[in-house]
Order: structure tokens, then sequence, then C-alpha cells
């Protein structure tokens, strides 16, 4: 038989004391004296009582949600793309932590923007995390204008006062090519990310600073960050350049089509063409042959965005930008 979950009214007889105290103690009010707090809190623990979640809210106009928006359609952010998974999780065991909940919320067309920001302006949610905006998305800064707690993965193309977490991907993608260069490479190409993201911005300034200090010539094509992008952009650098001897790809699923495109041209990777990725996720160490990469720590830039966010949702002023290292992994390919 189910036992019945204890009722505010039930703690407030067994720690001797008013409902409208004990209601006061578990919504974390400041005005209850500490020994008659230590009173209510045993009765809680001896009950097992556990506070109704939409009725604190009530209490403390907190949603105790937050959302995650991803200007994506649900088919990229639900495929081999490995980058999506790993920045969720990371958002989501961070909210466990403080107890609250993850609201997943795709924002592929300006109509579902639209209802996004309805949602969040109807108080469901405590704050908003954004991750690979395009372009100058106006969300955000809309959002913010509103006194909604919003921080970003990655800084908003133009003037913003919004805060965000990122990595350091134009001192990666520079340490990926000098590592080229000091293995002798001469024709060095690239696989860039899109250019109205940041990601694919910074990747490129990257690469462009160390081939420049090379004196080399920069070689530059452009992808998605796709697997399919990768192959195509991979085609049409050996049809411009037959002679290059390395790629950097902005991402590991464009490194991985870029070699099955070498492959399929007859070009050893990486004896005739050494290639590069950024990411490091898992399938950079179970492809053949292995990607060297850069390793962006994704996991932790999750749980530091939603860190971030709990932390101004709760009034404390937080760094307008944070920056998380990345590593080279060296491996087969280069």
């Amino acid at each position: 038989m189910n036992r019945r979950r204890p009722t505010l009214e039930q703690v407030a007889q067994h720690a001797g004391v008013s409902r409208a105290t004990v209601s006061r103690v578990v919504n974390g009010s400041p005005t209850v004296a500490a020994g008659i707090r230590e009173l209510v809190l045993r009765s809680v623990r001896e009950l097992g009582y556990v506070p109704n979640q939409a009725a604190r809210s009530l209490v403390t106009q907190k949603a105790n949600s937050f959302a995650l928006v991803l200007p994506e359609p649900s088919t990229r952010v639900f495929s081999e793309d490995q980058f999506f998974p790993a920045l969720i999780r990371g958002v989501s065991q961070e909210l466990e932590i403080v107890e609250c909940q993850l609201v997943l919320m795709m924002a592929s067309s300006a109509a579902s923007s639209a209802r996004i920001a309805q949602y969040v302006l109807a108080g469901h949610v405590d704050g908003v995390m954004l991750a690979s905006i395009h372009g100058p998305d106006p969300l955000p800064k809309d959002l913010a204008s509103t006194g909604v707690p919003v921080v970003t993965n990655g800084r908003s193309l133009g003037a913003s006062p919004v805060p965000y977490v990122d990595v350091d991907s134009t001192g990666g993608a520079a340490t990926a090519v000098r590592y080229l260069i000091e293995r002798g490479r001469k024709h060095i190409a690239t696989i860039a990310g899109p250019p109205d993201m940041v990601a694919g911005i910074d990747r490129l300034a990257g690469y462009n600073t160390a081939i420049v200090a090379a004196r080399q010539r920069p070689i530059i094509a452009f992808g998605d960050f796709t697997r399919e992008s990768g192959e195509a952009a991979m085609r049409q650098l050996l049809e411009e350049e037959p002679n290059l001897d390395a790629v950097f790809a902005a991402s590991d699923l464009m490194a991985h089509g870029a070699v099955s495109t070498l492959r399929k041209a007859g070009c050893r990777v990486p004896e005739d063409v050494a290639v590069i990725g950024f990411d490091d996720v898992d399938l950079a160490r179970y492809v053949e042959p292995p990607l060297t990469t850069v390793r962006q720590p994704i996991f932790d830039l999750g749980r530091v965005l939603a860190r971030q966010l709990v932390a101004m949702a709760a009034g404390t002023p937080v760094e307008p930008s944070v920056i998380l290292p990345t590593e080279l992994v060296v491996r087969d390919s280069a």
C-alpha cells in the first residue's frame, strides 16, 4: 500500500508551529528565527516531507526551470553531431544540483522564436541559455531587455550586453595550424565553419593568424559543421589546390568528411594530406585513422552556462565573458 505524502499541516503539527511558519521555512524566508527554523527542518526530515513545487512557485514567483534555446532544426540537434548531446548533458547535470528543471527549445524560424519569447515572458522559466546562434540574432538582446536573465554560448555578433561563455576557438585553431607548420606542411587549407556563427568566425581567424605568421597563402573552403559539407568542401579544395598537403577542419564531422573524400581521391592520410579537426567528440577516437583534433570541453561548457544563469537569476553579478581553454589532441591523422 502506498504511503501518503505528508502535508504541510502535518509538519506544522509535528513541529508545534503554525502552517504559515512551516511555509516560510520551506520557501527560504529569512524572517524565521534560527531555532524555529531548525525545529521545522527536523520535522521535515523525520516525516519525509517533500515541498510541492507548483505551490512553492506561487509563493516564490520562481518557476524553478531554465530554458536552453537552440536556434537549429530538431533534425540537426538530434543528428550525428555529438556537440549538442554533450552540451545538454552538462546543462542538465548542473541544474540537477540546484533542483531545477531544464526546458529544451528549438528556435529554427522567426515564428518559433516568437513563441519562445512569449513562453519566457509568461514566466514559465527563470532564465534562458542560447547556443548555436546564427548571425545577429535579436532574441538574446530582446529577452535581456525585458529583465529576463540571459546567457549565450559565444558572444553575440554586434554590440550586446548579454554575458556569454565560450571556448578559445581562435587559440585552438592557431595551435592546430602551427602544429602542421612545424611538421613541414607547406600548403595548408582550412574547411571553415559558417561565417554567420562565432565559432566559424573565430576558428577561421585562428587559422589565418597562424598561416600569415608562417608566410603561407590561405586556402579556404566553407562548410556548415556537418560531415556532408566537409566532403563537399574537400572536393572543392582538391580541384582548386591539388598540391595541398594538410587540412584544418573547424569540426570533427567536417574533418571526417574530408578524410572520406581524400580516400576516394586516392590520397593517403596523413602521408599525403594531414587532417586536423575541432571538438574531440567520440567520433574522433574511433574513425580510421583516429583524428588529431582540438578538444573543446563541451560538457563543461554546458555546466558553466547553467551555473552562470542560475547565479544571474539569484541576483548575483557574473563575469561578462568566460572563456574555457582548448587543447590539441594528437592522433594518427596528422
